[in-house]
């Protein structure tokens, strides 16, 4: 089962920072990824899996906040 990148950072102990550190990213757009408010390109896929010392393909990069509709009202 896949894990998220905030599960995968828990449960190795390493903080924002240390992530931002390992990976190269900027700290704003590393925040979005860790939070699930950004879905990661494929090379920031790869750089946050090499980070965390994670297989690409074992982590859920799936968006966690909701999508609202810009114009008129959601499905009903």
């Amino acid at each position: 089962m896949s894990a998220t990148v905030a599960q995968l950072c828990r449960e190795r102990q390493v903080s924002l920072e240390e992530l931002v550190s390992r990976s190269g990213l900027e700290s704003s757009r590393t925040a979005a990824i860790v939070e699930g408010r950004w879905t990661p390109s494929p090379d920031e896929r790869r750089r946050i899996a090499e980070a965390l010392g994670a297989a690409v393909e074992d982590i859920a990069w799936g968006h966690a906040t909701p999508i609202q509709h810009l114009w008129g009202h959601g499905p009903t």
